[in-house]
């Protein structure tokens, strides 16, 4: 496979015709179905057991099945640490993607947007186990999407798997584990490699802020330990940052400090301390890097060149590509309109080529 280096140098021009869609935003919450999947006695990879665990998902569209009973027009979504499902309704994604004619258009396409374990409506250590829930990874999270899927949704083929951030790492390994259960995969924002250096610095100084703070009380608090989660919350909205786009928006010192400080103290309501440690630490048995040469599915693979998390200039993104069979590396140039790490949620950076992607894994 030859990797195809992409870089979007005018993108301005090309902004223009993806500014907003055309019609009035569609209430895609209003169609969503949400359900629960139990898994029944699940084993993760630490040998610990969950009698029951609790798969969360929500889904857009009908499922088609051919004549022997299989569904063919399966899109799973993945969201990314800390997130859920319902990310994917925000209308930078969904405005652009699930309406009549667009490229993951609901009359067409059955969308599966599922909580990963840990997260969202999905069994996680909030629920009453603490620090004693089982410590999960990323094996552990792919194996329960895949069971969710064929266990609960009768779905045992996807005509699509996209994932960001940690759902891109989860497509990898998704590729390289179950190569014949996805034709196609795009992820974006990630790196198919060791989370070491500075990524695993600043999630292992996340967690290490929490559990610092003696309000933590080994995971049994009364009330959630706030000094140890701002010094997360605030280490995640920097390795967030979009350099260019915050200085356009931002560009005197009392608007900057302003907006830092109100997006830190909404974050920390939303966080749960032990979900958020848990979150932040099952990245650390991943590493698919060895087994690229088992994807067989198509891959768009997406980065962007002012992602913090995961640097473009290591000089190794390309020679992963490179061993992916039929792989396509992108790479978003920085612009004041990019979003840093989050460029992954913004349809219009990389919306051909998720249309190029499902044209090239048509099956013939």
């Amino acid at each position: 496979m030859k990797a195809m280096l992409k870089t979007i140098a005018a993108f301005s021009a090309v902004a223009a015709l993806w500014a907003a869609p055309a019609s009035a935003e569609v209430d895609y919450a209003a169609q969503l179905k949400e359900g629960d999947v139990i898994l029944k006695n699940f084993t993760f990879g630490t040998g610990e057991k969950l009698a029951e665990l609790r798969m969360h998902y929500a889904t857009l569209g009908t499922p088609k099945r051919d004549a022997q009973g299989h569904v063919t027009n399966a899109v799973m979504v993945l969201h990314g640490t800390g997130g859920s499902g319902r990310q994917f309704l925000s209308p930078q994604f969904a405005q652009e993607l699930y309406g009549p004619g667009q490229p993951l258009d609901i009359t067409k396409y059955y969308i599966i947007l599922p909580d990963n374990i840990g997260h969202g409506g999905s069994s996680k250590p909030s629920n009453g186990l603490r620090m004693s829930f089982p410590k999960y990874d990323y094996d552990d999270m792919v194996e329960a999407q895949r069971r969710m899927l064929t266990e609960g949704l009768k779905v045992d083929h996807l005509r699509l798997l996209m994932g960001t951030s940690m759902g891109c790492m989860h497509g990898f390994m998704w590729g390289e584990q179950h190569p014949d259960f996805v034709q196609a995969i795009m992820p974006m924002a990630c790196l198919p490699m060791e989370i070491a250096g500075h990524n695993r610095m600043w999630r292992k100084a996340a967690m290490h802020g929490i559990m610092s703070d003696p309000a933590w009380n080994n995971g049994n608090y009364t009330s959630e330990p706030i000094l140890g989660l701002r010094t997360a919350a605030s280490l995640l909205q920097v390795a967030g940052f979009a350099p260019l786009y915050l200085q356009k928006t931002y560009p005197t010192r009392e608007a900057a400090e302003k907006y830092i400080v109100e997006r830190i103290e909404s974050d920390i309501p939303r966080r749960d301390a032990n979900d958020l440690i848990y979150q932040l630490d099952s990245s650390r048995t991943y590493d698919p890097s060895k087994d690229l040469e088992k994807i067989t599915a198509a891959v768009t693979w997406v980065n962007s060149t002012d992602d913090f998390i995961n640097p473009w200039d290591y000089g190794l993104a390309e020679k992963f590509a490179a061993r992916i069979k039929n792989g396509r590396y992108v790479l978003i140039k920085a612009t004041d309109d990019t979003r840093g790490h989050g460029t992954h949620t913004w349809a219009k950076f990389w919306k051909d080529d998720l249309i190029d992607l499902l044209k090239r894994s048509e099956k013939k």
